[in-house]
């Protein structure tokens, strides 16, 4: 199991940005990482995901305004969030699949993942 812990997350008006992150206890080279989101009342739905080699995938309706990242060094995930929107108002999750296993978004944009932060709340005012 890796470690994650969120920060970043705050209250912020429509169009505005906000630059998430999850320190992780290790980031492992197999490791595929992802933010997660669920708002009240609603499932949780990913953000985003990055593979060991760099690969992303976003959900649509984040596509060119948020941007996944990692440093490898500081065992950091990032998430930068441009254009923020009252429906991006929600607890925000980093997760990290199962270092036993290689995760490549090659074979498949929808890893299962195995550790979980406590989240952080991003709310977005119009």
């Amino acid at each position: 199991q890796v470690q994650l812990e969120e920060s970043g997350g705050g209250s912020v008006q429509a169009g505005g940005s906000l630059r998430l992150s999850c320190a992780a206890s290790t980031i492992y080279s197999q490791n595929c990482m992802g933010w997660f989101r669920q708002a009240p009342g609603k499932d949780r739905e990913k953000v985003a995901i990055i593979d060991g080699s760099g690969r992303t995938s976003y959900a649509d309706s984040v596509k060119g305004r948020f941007t996944i990242s990692k440093d490898n060094a500081k065992n950091t995930l990032y998430l930068q969030m441009n254009s923020l929107k009252p429906e991006d108002t929600a607890m925000y999750y980093c997760a990290a699949t199962s270092p036993a296993l290689f995760c490549t978004l090659v074979l498949s944009n929808s890893p299962s993942f195995a550790s979980w932060g406590q989240g952080t709340q991003v709310t977005v005012s119009s």
